[in-house]
């Protein structure tokens, strides 16, 4: 063994635990100060502002997913010699935040009422310190590199400081404002949601069909939600639906309320679809809402915040759901229902923090008036200051951004960016900014709302670079470089930011590239859910298989724009992955590979050398171009198969040969291989960050791979003639392998052979390599060729000549092999049979057939090989 000067490789275990080792050395870096950003370095920008997390939650395996992406984009750059930021922080979450701590009280018997608004605010704030950001101790865990100094918490001082300056900016050019609208409403958070915190699940329902009026002037109507026609205020028809042209424009009598109602025609209405009639509940379904506005409708709330009915004396009182049978029986019993059907399977919103069904509610809310912030965020994408990655889930976003309807901001929470409205004694109504001292006196009074939390996160990649005020960090890392996120929420969050930033940085974008991933799903292509039970805790796979196999499981997977499946056994391949790369480097390491000395001129080179120096060139160029094309998968396989398939399989064994030749030439190949070693372990980094900082630092002797350069190229044109020649060499060794195993030689076992031809010449220089890798020995003066077989190279036909006397029994394994002929030609005889028959090939399925057809195939193809296997014994 030759041991390298520079980086002893004793210091490497003889085996890679990654428990053993990525505490201590994710604490390093932190304590060396690598990911903290200096905004005056003078280097080049690169900025990743993290998607912040719940202060209530634990990473799940789309955090992980996107945690890992993002690093990976970080580390490079920063080798690349920028100056990176990747800031961490967590979001105030409203109502989830909330919900945990009232429940906490509820369980000592005290309610949010029982302590008023200030001391339960207190108490959140307190849960917080205590409980919260427990995910952020996870994120070490992943080797997340960000910049722990710049952590930021939506409700900070300075964070709330930037939403009051943004509410009042926005207040005083029209484009915050207050008005009665449909929203959804929680009955039992008792606030609105927004349509991210709405899940969308099937249902077994009913349909009803009711008939309103009598005789010629009757209408039908079905409805899933019987219980909100005691809130009716019209029927609608389509305009031009001859059926009921009669009908515009008259009234029909509502049953069990005695009230007459007018039928209106609206082109909202699909006549295709029922009776072509729909009945109009304003204040109960936004579409309604919307028909009521058109049509100047009365707009009846039947419902309290509770989900109770308040309308109609033999209904008040019930809740929403004891309301709709007693209804349904009500109208039976009047003889009003036409048709039921059930199970009528629908889709119905639920609250996603306490999964209660959402009940649309006509609500006096504040709002985001979006169509100028919108268009905004429209002509960024559409002029390329921003760009979405994948290309073709551009237009899903213009979908959304061209058509977006107003946004309700306002909360019914306590836990939150409190709405910065003061209300006077005769009417007043002030807007506060931050630097400005609210009204005092008798009779004020703060708006009691709190602001939906997407509105301060729509601040996120500006207000924790410290807007509003001129700081160094908004100079220097904003517009951010990246965001890195699922498609899944593309409208509810990426827009928001891109109508927030376009708005408060005077038209700069707050990313130039959006890169959008798929949703994680199970082995079999299933959304993973708790009620499943498919679920993967990636905390479990971080203690099974390490940080460095679960992120590249991650992103091997990570195709622009696809779902992605994970499976168990795939993170368990992406560790043997990282033993792979483990062994291989200490073996290198062990026998003396150095990055210590300059490569030796080119021409002093093996064929082997130049062909893994060329390869690692072009893997290099396409790494890089495939980090810039935010196409993970591909650069994670294209790093796999190299180090596998090129590095481990081939290259180590060529070089294992070089150096046993001793002098220059050992010398060379242990330049060559710390050479590619290093490259490859660089290129891996931002990926596996643990396994190849251990083994850089124990190669090369430098301080870390945090901060090491980024590879180059070496450059040059590629030696083609070596790769041609390097070639040859892995196709005659691998016919010799599989000629062996096939005579059932042990793979370890030793024979004579004797090599020539016309295409054996061209490689010659290669005998000692093909030799050793094939474990075949010199042909003696006693050498008697049993066995032979001919492959073709590139220059020619290579003949290979076997001594098999003496390393099988050749008379067994002859019995062995008739054993399996006999066998095959069954299998052919038994197929071809069923195959003749017209009667089953007609009759059975396709697939059926079409498996027996393989099967002759196989049974040919068996015969085919065993006979030549036999044909190429020895005489017994």
């Amino acid at each position: 063994m030759t041991e390298n000067a520079n980086n002893p490789s004793t210091d490497l275990p003889t085996a890679w635990n990654p428990a053993d080792h990525e505490a201590e050395l994710y604490q390093r870096w932190v304590d060396a100060g690598y990911f903290a950003a200096d905004p005056d370095s003078g280097k080049p920008t690169y900025t990743i502002v993290l998607p912040p997390p719940n202060v209530t939650g634990a990473m799940h395996m789309g955090h992980a997913l996107d945690h890992s992406l993002m690093d990976a984009l970080t580390r490079r750059r920063r080798m690349q010699g920028y100056e990176a930021l990747w800031l961490p922080g967590m979001d105030h979450a409203g109502i989830a935040t909330q919900n945990v701590v009232e429940r906490e009280l509820s369980e000592q018997g005290v309610s949010r009422h029982d302590l008023g608004r200030e001391k339960f605010v207190e108490r959140v704030w307190e849960w917080k310190e205590e409980y919260g950001g427990k995910i952020l101790g996870q994120m070490r865990r992943l080797g997340d590199g960000v910049d722990w100094s710049r952590e930021r918490f939506t409700m900070d001082s300075r964070l709330s400081r930037a939403v009051q300056t943004i509410f009042k900016r926005l207040y005083d050019d029209g484009l915050i404002y207050q008005a009665e609208r449909i929203i959804n409403w929680c009955p039992r958070c008792h606030t609105a949601l927004s349509d991210i915190e709405v899940e969308h699940d099937e249902i077994d329902g009913e349909l009803v069909s009711i008939r309103y009026g009598d005789g010629d002037d009757a209408i039908v109507v079905a409805t899933t939600r019987a219980e909100t026609m005691l809130g009716d205020t019209a029927v609608a028809v389509h305009p031009d639906d001859s059926r009921y042209a009669h009908l515009v424009g008259t009234e029909v009598q509502l049953p069990l309320t005695g009230r007459r109602i007018p039928i209106v025609a609206d082109e909202h209405v699909d006549p295709e679809f029922g009776s072509g009639a729909v009945k109009v509940t304003p204040a109960h379904d936004p579409n309604d809402f919307e028909i009521g506005k058109r049509h100047d409708l009365p707009m009846l709330t039947i419902m309290d915040e509770t989900g109770v009915v308040t309308a109609h004396g033999s209904f008040e009182g019930l809740d929403r759901f004891e309301a709709r049978p007693a209804v349904i029986a009500a109208l039976r019993e009047q003889g009003r229902i036409v048709a039921e059907k059930r199970p009528y399977v629908h889709s119905v919103g639920h609250c996603s923090r306490c999964d209660t069904v959402v009940e649309p509610r006509l609500s006096l809310q504040w709002w985001v008036r979006v169509a100028p912030l919108a268009k905004a965020a429209g002509d960024a994408v559409r002029d390329g200051r921003t760009t979405i990655h994948p290309p073709e889930l551009a237009k899903r976003y213009f979908d959304w951004v061209d058509d977006m309807h107003d946004w309700c901001i306002s909360r019914q929470l306590w836990w939150g960016h409190r709405i910065p409205v003061w209300y006077g004694p005769n009417g007043e109504k002030v807007c506060v900014g931050p630097d400005e001292e609210p009204p005092t006196g008798e009779g004020w009074t703060q708006d009691a709302d709190v602001l939906d939390t997407w509105f301060s996160s729509g601040l996120w990649p500006f207000s924790t670079l410290g807007w509003p005020d001129d700081t160094a960090d908004l100079r220097a890392f904003y517009p951010t470089s990246v965001l890195v996120t699922g498609y899944d929420i593309l409208f509810f969050w990426v827009a928001r930011m891109m109508m927030f930033g376009l708005y408060a940085m005077d038209g700069k974008q707050p990313f130039n590239d959006v890169f959008l991933h798929g949703l994680i799903r199970d082995a079999t292509g299933k959304k993973m859910s708790k009620s499943r039970g498919n679920v993967i805790d990636p905390l479990d796979w971080l203690d099974r298989f390490g940080a460095d196999a679960t992120r590249f499981t991650l992103a091997r997977g990570a195709n622009p724009g696809s779902d992605m499946a994970i499976a168990e056994e795939w993170a368990a391949g992406s560790r043997n992955f990282c033993t792979k790369l483990f062994n291989a480097s200490r073996f290198a390491l062990m026998n003396g590979a150095t990055t210590a000395v300059e490569l030796p001129a080119r021409e002093s080179l093996t064929d082997a050398d130049r062909w893994i120096l060329d390869l690692t060139d072009q893997l290099v160029s396409d790494v890089d171009t495939l980090f810039d094309g935010f196409q993970f998968a591909k650069l994670c396989d294209a790093l796999y198969h190299f180090i596998w398939d090129e590095f481990c399989d081939w290259y180590l064994e060529l070089a294992k040969v070089q150096i046993a030749e001793g002098g220059a030439r050992a010398d060379s190949t242990r330049a060559v291989l710390g050479h590619v070693l290093d490259t490859v372990l660089r290129l891996l980094h931002p990926v596996l960050p643990f396994v190849t900082e251990k083994l850089w630092t124990s190669l090369t002797g430098g301080e870390s791979l945090v901060i090491a350069d980024w590879p180059a190229a070496i450059g040059g044109e590629q030696d083609t003639c070596a790769a041609a020649r390097i070639a040859d060499v892995q196709k005659l060794v691998t016919e010799i392998r599989r000629f062996r195993s096939d005579q059932g030689l042990k793979p370890g076992q030793k024979v004579a052979a004797r090599l020539s031809g016309a295409g054996f010449d061209g490689i010659a220089g290669h005998e000692s390599s093909v030799r050793t890798l094939a474990k075949l020995t010199e042909s003696g003066d006693d050498f008697s060729g049993s066995a032979s077989f001919e492959v073709g190279l590139a220059t020619g036909t290579a003949h290979v000549e076997l001594d098999l006397s003496g390393a099988i029994d050749v008379a067994a394994e002859r019995k062995r092999l008739d054993k399996d002929l006999a066998a095959a030609r069954k299998e052919l005889e038994q197929t071809e049979k069923k195959l003749a028959n017209p009667s089953f090939v007609a009759k059975a399925p396709a697939d059926v057939v079409e498996k027996i057809r393989g099967r002759k195939q196989a049974a040919e193809s068996d015969i085919e090989r065993i006979s030549a296997r036999l044909a190429s014994l020895p005489s017994a």
